[in-house]
């Protein structure tokens, strides 16, 4: 797997430096160089293996989330579920997703746990695989012990990885759900709420999960917060952009669902999981450029094959 340039360790840096190296190199041509370095390090690999872990966490991830309201009882609660389900993905789509909630709630225990631990285990890949990828962006050549890397891999998991989660609800299906509580009981000024609230909401959770991503999935001592807000602001953009174009997507495909089932739905959720992960490794690699820049290393090709 082929590493871009190393980065020099620059500690003490803050958002001030980071505004003067970008006065001194210039937006252009730090994009053109971070590219150089995401294109070096093979980003594009690392984001499509990203892509596939997220997949297969968000999948277990929604069966917890049956599971728990079977093993709550809560009629309510299985009503706006199976509603949002509905409203979300039609047709066939809509049908595979609330087939569980239709069955017996003797199974909500078993749905719960195996799905949480699914849902942990392939989160705690996926971060892992986020540092893998942040490593070679950053020229580092070696990940953690095993250990220590899926050990912090799992409290990433648990921290970024719901703030995450939790963001896509409420940017993706965050009308759905308005329209699923509104007609389980809640007012419409209750309603009104929330669809103003769910977008800062959502813009909080995505940037608290790419501060701890960017801050702590590298295998080396990064910069302040402050300093590493450029990139991760540029990949938090990102991800709205494109969760916005998936959200148009179901949108859409509330014409076509019944024509290609559950097929839709996955379709544009692949989509999403691949340019989720270009978003968050380009962000990196423009933090990680921005660094090289001001520690006097801006090459971001080693220049070996």
């Amino acid at each position: 797997m082929s590493t871009a340039a190393a980065v020099p360790e620059t500690r003490g840096l803050e958002g001030d430096d980071a505004v003067e190296t970008l006065k001194g190199v210039g937006i252009s041509h730090l994009v053109r160089d971070s590219f150089i370095r995401f294109r070096r390090a093979d980003a594009f690999s690392h984001s499509r293996a990203l892509a596939f872990q997220l997949v297969l966490t968000l999948l277990p991830a929604l069966i917890a989330v049956v599971g728990f309201a079977l093993v709550l009882d809560q009629e309510s609660f299985s009503r706006v579920l199976e509603s949002t389900f509905k409203d979300l993905a039609p047709g066939p789509a809509g049908e595979v997703l609330t087939q569980t909630i239709e069955s017996s709630s003797d199974s909500g225990g078993i749905a719960l746990f195996l799905g949480l631990v699914i849902a942990i285990v392939s989160g705690a890949t996926a971060m892992g695989q986020i540092e893998r990828g942040a490593n070679r962006i950053y020229g580092v050549e070696r990940d953690r012990p095993s250990v220590a890397k899926y050990t912090r891999a799992t409290l990433l998991a648990l921290s970024a990885g719901i703030a995450m989660f939790g963001a896509l609800v409420l940017v993706v299906a965050g009308s759905e759900l308005r329209s699923a509580l509104t007609e389980n009981g809640w007012s419409d000024v209750l309603g009104t709420v929330w669809s103003v609230a769910r977008w800062p909401l959502g813009a909080i959770l995505v940037a608290a999960a790419a501060a701890l991503l960017f801050e702590r999935s590298p295998n080396r001592s990064q910069p302040e917060a402050s300093w590493l807000a450029f990139g991760s602001g540029l990949s938090v953009l990102m991800w709205f952009a494109f969760t916005g174009i998936l959200a148009g997507y179901l949108e859409l495909s509330k014409d076509f669902g019944e024509t290609y089932g559950p097929l839709a739905g996955f379709i544009g959720l692949m989509l999403w999981a691949l340019l989720t992960a270009f978003a968050l490794f380009a962000g990196i690699a423009v933090a990680a450029q921005l660094e090289a820049i001001r520690a006097g290393e801006p090459e971001p090709d080693d220049g070996l094959s």
